[in-house]
């Protein structure tokens, strides 16, 4: 269950206009930080930001399932799982003793690991290797966007300046 001010920070960004992957970026933070902590451990740092996006899921994030051919099919299914739970915030399930007993058990599994998966890093390692993997050209769209964001939050913050 993430944590009341990780949901709000989510919140802020998506009435911000943020992508849901930013709104997301929240619940992966937490994780980390969990980690970090010793709350729980991580095999990987990719296993940290899977837990984070799974749970930006059940809490509604619009953060969409991998594609076909980057993830295998039983982790697309979880993320659909995942993404389904999230819209449909009143159903209840009749299995939910099951639930807590699988919670639990993760959970434990995760006491196990180390936390060397959220150290800067293997967070970096992760980082680099994930961009290394995408085009140049879809690096500099992304470069392109996030500039425009920061451009009109400073001309936003520059008007209400001036309107004092």
């Amino acid at each position: 269950m993430p944590e009341k001010k990780t949901i709000e920070r989510a919140q802020a960004a998506k009435r911000a206009g943020k992508s849901s992957s930013t709104q997301a970026g929240a619940f992966v933070k937490e994780q980390i930080d969990h980690i970090r902590e010793g709350k729980h451990g991580a095999k990987s740092a990719k296993q940290a930001i899977a837990i984070g996006l799974s749970e930006a899921r059940r809490a509604g994030v619009g953060v969409k399932a991998p594609k076909k051919g980057a993830a295998s099919a039983a982790t697309r299914k979880k993320a659909e799982k995942d993404t389904q739970g999230g819209q449909h915030k009143t159903q209840r399930s009749a299995s939910t003793e099951s639930k807590s007993k699988r919670s639990a058990m993760s959970t434990r599994v995760l006491k196990r690991e180390g936390t060397k998966a959220a150290s800067h890093t293997s967070l970096s390692k992760q980082a680099h290797a994930s961009a290394s993997r995408r085009s140049a050209a879809d690096r500099s769209a992304s470069a392109k966007k996030g500039w425009q964001t920061r451009r009109k939050a400073a001309s936003k913050a520059g008007a209400v300046r001036h309107a004092r």
